[in-house]
């Protein structure tokens, strides 16, 4: 069939065969597609959508486009977590040596900022001498050494989301679920795994502003996993207020190090401990921990894996085979400017976009891909919804490196705060779990 009747085919809204899809993207992959005729296919796809079918099919192919790991290749039960992107969210860093802690292995291709939203690898980066681009024989070895290893897209997996990404970019189809969807779920299947947990964010510094499309895409996620034979589950966690208190790179770095010490803001802590358990229910793997006798309580293992210091042994040995070297000190700024409070009563928001486009001015983030980060550079001691404060107390400090525009960056952080006369009540940090 003609590439064009395919694109006719779905402008007219019918649904597209699986042949046809799966022809679609091989065409498209070794380039005898255009990207025009690939845009116009997509642009039908935003428009009439896509059966749960239709994305599954389309997932499958963009999955096959490259590489698919050989699950025999890792050893263990192999679970990943992937989070929609939002500020401060640095999960994944204590995650995934705390479930490897747990008795699972964590292959996680992971990926970098754009715009607000912060990349875990730019913040692993930010470790001296950590190394994102391993071998595959050299992320296996890892795996099989640490049970946990966290690297980035490599030109063989799924060439075909590398593409598409960044036709969809300059398009305006970025925002399509099955374009989502097949996006995430062909990068992170196509690394062998056996189950997986979606953490979809919700809220003002995410891109699903909410909970209506924050469901819906939560529901294509695990519906299109279930269809690829894959166990998976999603949490819609809030980002009206950023996550933990640093936003930045090598301050991220920090919190990480501090949660997986047990110790760090209340809502990184619990999140982290929350994923860690789902990835463990969707492996099976019942870890009851040190001490542990009844199954009743093995709730508490992860918990006991970061207060045991097994969970940051793990992060030290990834580290290292990574190339990192944590005993030289992380990047710090030249300048910290405290933001101070206009008046004294309760933070009553603390508006996650406007700290990311605060931090994105400082050169925390990138706006296009060619675009140098700052490691050291971003926002800390951020104070949270429902925290009391004294006028002249610090909102949060500013860590600078004179980059910025300093007009344009005090008027963001400003109108970040609100304080109100009366507490307000903090709101929840997971709002839903979707499960097949």
């Amino acid at each position: 069939m003609l590439p064009q009747w395919i694109i006719e085919k779905k402008r007219d809204g019918s649904e597209l065969d699986t042949p046809e899809i799966r022809e679609f993207i091989e065409g498209y992959t070794k380039g005898d597609i255009p990207d025009y005729q690939m845009a116009a296919l997509a642009m039908a796809i935003y428009f009439n959508g896509m059966t749960p079918r239709e994305t599954a099919d389309l997932t499958h192919a963009m999955m096959h486009s490259g590489q698919v790991i050989n699950p025999d290749a890792i050893p263990g039960t192999k679970v990943d977590k992937h989070s929609t992107g939002g500020i401060g969210d640095k999960i994944s860093i204590p995650l995934a040596p705390l479930v490897a802690a747990s008795g699972a292995t964590v292959p996680m291709i992971s990926g970098r900022g754009l715009g607000i939203t912060g990349g875990t690898l730019d913040k692993l980066e930010a470790i001296p001498g950590y190394r994102t681009n391993l071998t595959q024989t050299q992320f296996f070895q890892t795996l099989e050494a640490v049970g946990c290893s966290m690297i980035g897209q490599t030109p063989e997996i799924a060439p075909a989301d590398k593409k598409l990404y960044a036709l969809r970019d300059v398009t305006a189809t970025v925002p399509s679920i099955p374009l989502i969807v097949s996006s995430i779920m062909s990068k992170k299947l196509a690394e062998g795994i056996d189950a997986l947990v979606l953490d979809v964010k919700c809220g003002s510094g995410a891109f699903m502003k909410n909970i209506d499309d924050a469901r819906a895409l939560a529901q294509a996620l695990v519906d299109t996993g279930k269809a690829m034979g894959k166990k998976v589950t999603a949490l819609i966690t809030d980002m009206n207020q950023p996550l933990g208190r640093n936003v930045g790179n090598a301050l991220e770095i920090r919190e990480s190090l501090q949660i997986l010490n047990g110790k760090g803001p209340a809502d990184s802590q619990r999140l982290t401990l929350e994923l860690a358990k789902q990835m463990l229910h969707v492996a099976e793997i019942h870890d009851l921990g040190k001490g542990i006798r009844n199954p009743e309580d093995k709730i508490k293992a992860p918990a006991l894996h970061l207060k045991d210091g097994s969970a940051m042994q793990k992060f030290k040995q990834m580290v290292s085979l990574h190339g990192g070297d944590l005993s030289t000190a992380l990047p710090e700024a030249e300048n910290q400017i405290e933001l101070p409070a206009p008046r004294s009563g309760y933070i009553s928001e603390c508006n996650a976009e406007a700290i990311g486009r605060a931090a994105l001015l400082l050169g925390a983030g990138r706006t296009k891909t060619t675009d140098t980060i700052d490691p050291a550079v971003g926002i800390s001691n951020l104070r949270k919804i429902g925290e009391p404060i004294e006028k002249g107390q610090a909102l949060c400090t500013i860590h600078s490196n004179s980059r910025e525009n300093t007009e344009r960056l005090f008027q963001l952080l400003e109108t970040a705060f609100s304080i109100s006369p009366s507490p307000r009540i903090p709101p929840p940090l997971i709002l839903e779990t979707i499960t097949a």
